[in-house]
């Protein structure tokens, strides 16, 4: 897949292409590139989608009542899911703005959902309920609850394996073996006594790293089990993206963005990048897909692009008029969505 030269990123900045607006704030957003849609979802339930090209609203889809928590586009970018706090999971038809299925998440409010990156399955969360879903809406498989509220669940990279965190858990299941068997038992899991938020599988699949309450971050490293804490963060951590190759792991937890290298012996020991320039909490952190830019967005509106491996100063910057909620790159990483809490969707040019 294309994407700008590297030896340009220093001479870049972000250009406004357009500005759409929903009513109440991003919670969610993201982009279909095969379809050229994107999806943002108000904290108040609607979900609207924007054509990526123009900016102008295609469907406005009537999302979940007492508010929308999620949406995911499938792997192939061709179907969307929803979660809310209506204690449903939805699927809808992108081209007609209608829904397709309405499926019990199994508790009052269905935190997330997201597509399986090798197959068109869907896993949703819901208090300690992790479910697995077809296409057809047909429910899979129901894993055994976990010990408390299930914060956040990911699939690694390329596989039909799921991560899952719940209050000093993490498991891994294996999705399709799963499907298969009606007591599914988690591959592996790992016990930390502590409350992880937020989790992140690297690219390469050889760390996992969780955000935490106690203001720390934990990482893992799957071939030999062994663990790292990263300590001194001023808030609790939510904020988690691997760069492109596995190597950097930016976190959040504050206004100042760190970057973690994973090189050699990896962090232990070393004192992270440090990105100062935010006057305020970040909210938002997101490296590009395939290139080395890093976006960040905060309670401040600022909107930052960063090249840690190369320099501690911003390239670049832009001020919105309200807090940033949400950011999403395109497939090619010339183009970075934001969302606001004031419920604008802003679509960005990487330009030269």
């Amino acid at each position: 897949m294309a994407s700008l030269n590297p030896s340009s990123w220093f001479r870049s900045r972000l250009s406004k292409l357009w500005e759409a607006s929903i009513d109440g704030h991003v919670v969610s957003l993201a982009w279909s590139s095969p379809l050229g849609l994107i999806a943002a979802a108000s904290a108040d339930g609607p979900i609207v989608l924007f054509d990526a090209r123009t900016g102008h609203s295609r469907h406005t889809l009537a999302g979940h009542g007492f508010g929308t928590a999620c949406v995911a586009w499938s792997a192939d970018g061709k179907y969307l899911a929803s979660a809310g706090q209506d204690g449903k999971v939805r699927t809808w038809d992108p081209a007609t703005g209608t829904q397709i299925k309405e499926m019990p998440g199994g508790a009052a409010w269905v935190e997330r959902v997201a597509w399986c990156p090798t197959a068109n399955l869907l896993a949703s969360a819901a208090g300690k309920k992790l479910r697995l879903w077809n296409l057809d809406g047909v429910m899979l498989r129901e894993f055994p609850d976990h010990p408390s509220t299930i914060m956040d669940f990911q699939w690694k990279p390329k596989s039909s394996v799921l991560a899952s965190t719940a209050y000093g858990k993490l498991f891994f299941w294996d999705a399709q073996a799963a499907a298969a068997t009606t007591q599914p038992k988690p591959m592996r899991e790992f016990s930390w006594a502590g409350s992880m938020l937020a989790l992140a599988w690297s690219p390469d699949s050889k760390h996992i790293a969780a955000g935490a309450q106690d203001c720390t971050v934990h990482f893992w490293v799957l071939k030999t089990g062994d663990d790292l804490q990263m300590s001194g963060y001023p808030t609790k951590v939510r904020e988690l993206t691997w760069d492109a190759t596995g190597r950097y792991l930016a976190t959040g937890g504050g206004p100042t963005p760190c970057v973690w290298d994973f090189a050699g012996r990896g962090p232990a020991g070393s004192t992270p990048v440090q990105l100062e320039g935010h006057q305020d909490n970040v909210n938002v952190l997101t490296y590009q897909r395939q290139s080395p830019l890093l976006a960040s967005g905060g309670d401040d509106g600022l909107i930052f692009l960063w090249q840690p491996d190369k320099q501690k100063n911003a390239i670049t910057q832009v001020k919105h008029n309200a807090a940033v909620s949400q950011l999403a790159w395109s497939a090619d990483d010339r183009q970075l969505a934001v969302g606001a809490a004031s419920g604008e969707v802003v679509l960005f040019s990487v330009a030269q």
